[in-house]
């Protein structure tokens, strides 16, 4: 089946998640300012977050990004509710080494989730991609290989938020560095950016979904099939894109209205 039809297929599973339910979905960096006054809006950097996992690419040069300064992971997320951070559990990625350490104390403020880090050595502005639409959070577990038949553990994952499509599959142990693949597919099926250039115009997924008897997902593809455990799915979503506040601020809104808005536009 394709991804429309399993996501008619599969039931729903809840996206109830330790975290605040804004920070669910897809996001774009639209700037990280460091504690020495430099700004970074160039680099392309997208994180895409279901319920246990997230899913993360950063390219400072796009398509033409050297493999030594590509960076992609997938990881486990935990929540400290006390301090509002977010830590992940990374077992491996592009790079051979977490470059990313500090945990996230994150703040929601219409469309944007701000980030600072507690070291105060930067703070990043994200923004949401996705308005309404399908959550679906699947947990790469192992990946048989047609070949030999066998089945072997591995990392990854695959979120959808919308229009905006995640996929993630660690390397496989015996092989390099460039063989970890991250891509994102942004409003439609076909490969924005990925730590692979070769995939950037291709289909995200190819190949046949499966539903299996144990409520697991599959994939088919020419060499390989993916095996995937549900870690979210809701059929239609409203993703975070306005926060509240409080009757005073929004009278303050329509008063100033006239100014405040003259030259205020959605920022995706």
């Amino acid at each position: 089946m394709t991804l429309a039809e399993l996501l008619a297929a599969l039931p729903p599973r809840t996206a109830d998640a330790a975290f605040p339910a804004h920070l669910l979905g897809a996001f774009r960096r639209h700037a990280i300012t460091f504690c020495n006054g430099l700004t970074d809006m160039a680099t392309r950097v997208f994180w895409f977050q279901s319920r246990t996992f997230t899913i993360d690419l950063r390219l400072p040069d796009g398509a033409a990004t050297p493999p030594d300064l590509r960076q992609g992971w997938v990881g486990d997320t935990r929540w400290d509710a006390a301090a509002s951070e977010m830590s992940w559990d990374i077992a491996s990625s592009y790079q051979p080494h977490d470059q990313w350490p500090e945990p996230a104390r994150l703040v929601a403020i219409g469309n944007s989730v701000i980030e600072f880090a507690p070291s105060g050595a930067y703070v990043e502005d994200w923004r949401q991609q996705a308005a309404t639409g399908a959550l679906l959070g699947l947990r790469l577990v192992a990946v048989t290989d047609r070949g030999d038949g066998a089945r072997r553990p591995r990392d990854g994952g695959l979120i959808v938020a919308g229009a905006q499509i995640a996929l993630a599959i660690a390397r496989a142990p015996e092989a390099g560095i460039d063989d970890y693949e991250v891509s994102v597919a942004l409003d439609g099926d076909r490969v924005t950016w990925s730590t692979q250039p070769p995939r950037v115009g291709a289909a995200i997924l190819d190949g046949a979904f499966a539903l299996e008897p144990d409520g697991s997902v599959t994939l088919a593809q020419a060499t390989r099939t993916l095996h995937f455990a549900v870690d979210a799915h809701v059929p239609e979503m409203a993703f975070g894109i306005t926060t509240a506040c409080t009757p005073a601020a929004a009278d303050w809104w329509r008063r100033e209205a006239a100014h405040l808005a003259r030259h205020a536009v959605p920022l995706r």
